[in-house]
C-alpha cells in the first residue's frame, strides 16, 4: 500500500514537472511564431521601406532592454570586441580616442605598435579614417574603422600643434596586445613596498602579475605590496580567481556562482601557494572597482589576507558567459551571480525589480557576514573598504577646467611650443604661469558654488525685496572679486592636473602613473597603514 503511495506521489510529481516544460516551450513555441508573423509582416507591407536587418535588430535590442544592462547582443561589426573581451587582443594599430571639446582627439598611444613606430602622437586629432570623416557624432564608428585583421592597412588623416599641421599616415594594422598591468615597480623607490595598478581583467592580467613579481623579487625582498584596482571595471572571472592565487593560500575558497541552471553552481579555490608568501597587502577600491575587481577585494577581505582601502566599489555580482550564434554574433548573457567566500552577494541593482537599487547608502544594512577574523561584513551595494579615505577634487576651478579639456588643450599647447625641452626642466612655477596665461587666451570663465547659490536665491525674490536683491548684489560682486584668487588657492591641485596631462607627452602612460602617485592621498594612506604593523593587525583583527 505504501509502494503504491509513493508511486502515485512521484508520478504526481512528474506530471507536474512534465507540465511545466510543456507550459514554457509552448509558450517560448507561441511567441516565436507571433515575432515572426509581426516581422514579416512589417518588412513586407510597411508603408514605408524597412531595413530588414535594422528592424531585427531593433527588435532583439527591445528583447534585451527588459533584462540587465550587461546582457547585450554583439554583431559581426563587433568581433574584434569579442577578441579583446576574451583574449585580451584584437587586430588594431594601438590607440584609445575620445572626445575632447568639438575634437576626436588620440588619448594614449600603447608602446611598441605600429601608431608609435608610425609616429601618432597623443593628442592628435582625426578627422578621418579610411575615407570616412570622423567627428564627435560619428565617433562610435572609428573603432570599426581602425580595427581590422593584422596585416591589411588603415588611412588617418590628423591635425596637430593647435591645428597648423595636417598629416596623413598610413598604418599597418597589427595583433595588439592589451596591456592590463600599467604600472609595477617599487614605491617609494627605496622601499620594500611594491605598487601594482591592474586596469582590466583580460586573459594575460595574471601572468603579466606573475612575471612582474617574479621580476620584482629578484631585485629585493617584496615586504608589501599595494594593489590598485581603482577605476577597474573588471573582466574575466577565471582570471581573477587566477590572480587571488598569487595572494591566498592554498585551498581557500575565492568565489562561488548560482544561477538558474544546475551547472552554474560552481566554486573556486585556491590551487597553489601564494607568489609573495605573508607580504602585506592593501587593496585600493572606489566606486569604479567593479565585477572580477570586487571579486578579488571580496575574497581577500573575507579571509583577512589583506586591508581593503579607498571608498566603496561599484556593486556588479552578476556572472556573463558570451554564447557564439551564427553569422559571426554573439550574446553576451548574464547566467548566474556570485557569492565571496563568507557568502555575501554585493550586487547593488535588483533588475528584476524595475532597476531598484538594493543599497545606495552606507547606513543600510541588508545581510551580516563574518570573514576568517570574525569582523562583519555586509551584502549588496558593494565592497565596503575597512578604512575609507577619499580621493577627489575640491576646487570649483579645477573641475571646470578638466570639464572644459583645458588640461589636456595646456599639454598640446606647451609640448609644442617647446621643442626639444625634456619634461624634468619644467619648473612647477613656469607650468602655473604658462596655464594661466593659456586659460585667460582661452577666455576661461566659471561661476563658483556660492555664485550659483546667490543667483538662485536671487531668482526666487520678487521685486518687493528690492533693498535684499541690491545687498546680495553687491555680495555677489565680491564673491566675484574673491574668486580670483582661486587660481592661487587651488594651484597645487591644478599643478597636479597640468603635470600627470604632460607627463603622458612627454613618457607615457607610466609616466602620468608616477606623476599621479606623488600626490595620491590614498597610495599614501596605503603604506602609512603597512609602516604601522598595530593599526595593519588592528584592522585585519589579527592576533
Amino acid at each position: 500500500m505504501k509502494r503504491k503511495k509513493l508511486l502515485i506521489i512521484l508520478s504526481a510529481g512528474f506530471i507536474l514537472l512534465f507540465a511545466g516544460f510543456t507550459d514554457i516551450y509552448f509558450e517560448i513555441n507561441k511567441n516565436i511564431e507571433l515575432f515572426s508573423k509581426v516581422y514579416k509582416e512589417i518588412s513586407f507591407n510597411y508603408v514605408d521601406e524597412v531595413d530588414p536587418e535594422q528592424f531585427m535588430r531593433a527588435g532583439i535590442e527591445g528583447m534585451l532592454s527588459s533584462l540587465d544592462p550587461y546582457t547585450i547582443f554583439i554583431d559581426e561589426k563587433k568581433k574584434e570586441d569579442i577578441d579583446l573581451i576574451t583574449n585580451g587582443k584584437y587586430g588594431g594599430i594601438g590607440i584609445s580616442i575620445g572626445v575632447r571639446g568639438d575634437h576626436v582627439t588620440i588619448l594614449e598611444i600603447m608602446d611598441g605598435y605600429s601608431a608609435q613606430r608610425q609616429g601618432l602622437r597623443v593628442g592628435d586629432i582625426i578627422i578621418e579614417a579610411a575615407g570616412v570623416e570622423i567627428t564627435p557624432e560619428n565617433v562610435d564608428e572609428i573603432s570599426t574603422l581602425v580595427k581590422g585583421d593584422p596585416g591589411s592597412t588603415v588611412n588617418l588623416k590628423i591635425i596637430r600643434n593647435e591645428l597648423k599641421d595636417t598629416l596623413e599616415f598610413n598604418i599597418v594594422r597589427e595583433e595588439v596586445i592589451v596591456k592590463n598591468l600599467l604600472y609595477a615597480g617599487f614605491y617609494p623607490e627605496n622601499s620594500n613596498n611594491v605598487y601594482l595598478k591592474l586596469a582590466n581583467f583580460s586573459r594575460s592580467a595574471s601572468n603579466e602579475i606573475k612575471e612582474a613579481l617574479k621580476e620584482l623579487k629578484e631585485q629585493k625582498e617584496i615586504k608589501s605590496i599595494v594593489f590598485d584596482l581603482r577605476g577597474n571595471p573588471g573582466g574575466l572571472l577565471d582570471i581573477a580567481v587566477d590572480i587571488c592565487d598569487k595572494f591566498l593560500p592554498k585551498g581557500q575558497l575565492i568565489v562561488s556562482t548560482r544561477g538558474r541552471a544546475e551547472s552554474s553552481v560552481k566554486e573556486y579555490y585556491s590551487t597553489q601557494e601564494p607568489i609573495i608568501g605573508d607580504a602585506k597587502l592593501v587593496i585600493l577600491i572606489d566606486g569604479g572597482s567593479a565585477s572580477a575587481s570586487e571579486i578579488v577585494a571580496g575574497a581577500i577581505q573575507d579571509h583577512d589576507r589583506g586591508v581593503i582601502l579607498g571608498t566603496k566599489s561599484f556593486g556588479k555580482g552578476l556572472v556573463q558567459t558570451i554564447t557564439p550564434l551564427s553569422y559571426n554574433t554573439s550574446l553576451k548573457i548574464t547566467t548566474a551571480k556570485y557569492y565571496t567566500p563568507s557568502g555575501r552577494c554585493i550586487q547593488k541593482i535588483d533588475y528584476s525589480d524595475h532597476n531598484s537599487v538594493i543599497a545606495d547608502a552606507d547606513s543600510i544594512v541588508y545581510g551580516e557576514f563574518y570573514t576568517d577574523h570574525k569582523r562583519s561584513v555586509y551584502s549588496k551595494g558593494g565592497i565596503t573598504p575597512d578604512t575609507t579615505v577619499e580621493f577627489s577634487i575640491k576646487g570649483k576651478i579645477t573641475k571646470e577646467l578638466l570639464a572644459k579639456g583645458l588640461f589636456f588643450k595646456f599639454a598640446d599647447h606647451f609640448y609644442y611650443s617647446h621643442p626639444g625641452i625634456t619634461y624634468n626642466e619644467v619648473s612647477d612655477e613656469q607650468l602655473l604661469k604658462e596655464f594661466k596665461e593659456f586659460t585667460q587666451s582661452e577666455n576661461f570663465t566659471y561661476k563658483s558654488d556660492a555664485e550659483d547659490h546667490i543667483d538662485l536665491l536671487m531668482s526666487d525674490l520678487s521685486e518687493n525685496y528690492m533693498d535684499l536683491l541690491d545687498e546680495l548684489d553687491q555680495v555677489k560682486a565680491r564673491l566675484t572679486e574673491l574668486k580670483k584668487n582661486d587660481f592661487e588657492f587651488y594651484s597645487d591641485e591644478i599643478l597636479r592636473q597640468i603635470r600627470e596631462d604632460l607627463a603622458v607627452r612627454y613618457v607615457g602612460v607610466e609616466g602620468r602613473i608616477m606623476e599621479q602617485l606623488k600626490t595620491d592621498r590614498q597610495v599614501q594612506s596605503a603604506i602609512d597603514i603597512i609602516n604601522n604593523p598595530a593599526v595593519y593587525n588592528k584592522l585585519l583583527n589579527l592576533n
